[in-house]
């Protein structure tokens, strides 16, 4: 399971977006929390959420969900510092929730240039376990360490809204939502002993394998199981067999290209979207492989 970091590196410097690059330096030791923070506060809006093609298949400027995924993931990176806005973000996913809890899954888009349809078209009063499960889920692993995450009423919120939704699933959700309830599940087994059994209650709905195809989505556009259980150690991984995730190990590393980066199997909705989620998957690989010790 042989990765390039150099070529990897001569990639991100040659494709990524700053925010990536320093997100890949981060990963392998060479900047600190603070050059990584500089970079995602020029996604963020005054009101306190993030926008700006943060998402990248959401160019619009407007703070939103996604946006908070995004930012999120960061403030998880850089533990055991802490974000300085990580609060104010929960303030202003708490002003955009639904009175049960749960998030839109995109709100209002002024200019939709660059913007993928399904981000556009979403309803913004209708709140959806996807939205609210990546959100929180991350927001969940970043109150790991931060206590102002940890101890804000929004978290607290959006889980109640997503444990209602999972208990209330008869059947497989889409596979987006499905990776992103999965990973919510897991964050939740931290704080919250219920999410044991919720976890159980997803586990029929994915495959042993770990694939499940995407509707709706590119040709062979799957899901596997390093998008349900990235890490090790962690409940998530009880899903699937330890030959399963020593295979997809394998293939995670084999699908270094040969200019040093990773690509995605979905569509970009723009020209600057596709080269960015290049740099996204790159540092998720990078990611993911050095924390189950393959790199």
């Amino acid at each position: 399971m042989a990765v390039n970091f150099s070529a990897a590196a001569s990639f991100m410097a040659t494709h990524a977006r700053l925010l990536d690059r320093r997100r890949f330096e981060l990963l392998r030791g060479e900047t600190n929390a603070d050059a990584v923070l500089a970079a995602v506060d020029g996604y963020r809006n005054p009101d306190g959420g993030y926008g700006w093609g943060l998402e990248p298949d959401l160019r619009a400027p407007e703070s939103q969900p996604g946006g908070a995924l995004h930012a999120f993931e960061v403030f998880e990176e850089i533990a055991p510092d802490t974000a300085p806005h990580a609060a104010k973000l929960c303030d202003w996913l708490a002003s955009v929730s639904t009175p049960d809890g749960g998030l839109p899954f995109a709100v209002p888009v002024a200019d939709p240039a660059g913007c993928a349809p399904f981000w556009v078209q979403a309803d913004p009063a209708a709140a959806t376990l996807q939205s609210t499960a990546f959100a929180a889920g991350v927001a969940l692993r970043v109150a790991r360490h931060d206590a102002a995450v940890r101890e804000h009423p929004w978290p607290a919120a959006a889980t109640r809204y997503c444990f209602r939704g999972i208990r209330e699933l008869a059947s497989a959700p889409h596979a987006i939502a499905l990776s992103f309830a999965v990973r919510f599940v897991d964050a939740a087994h931290d704080l919250h002993p219920e999410a044991a059994e919720l976890l159980d209650h997803l586990a029929a709905f994915v495959p042993p394998d770990g694939l499940v195809p995407v509707a709706g989505g590119s040709e062979g556009e799957t899901l596997r199981a390093l998008d349900f259980a990235p890490l090790p150690d962690r409940p998530a991984r009880t899903l699937f067999k330890d030959d399963v995730i020593d295979a997809e190990l394998r293939q995670l590393a084999a699908e270094q290209q040969d200019d040093g980066g990773w690509r995605v199997d979905f569509a970009s909705y723009s020209p600057a979207a596709a080269l960015e989620w290049r740099g996204y998957a790159t540092v998720r690989a990078v990611s993911i492989l050095q924390r189950n010790g393959v790199a």
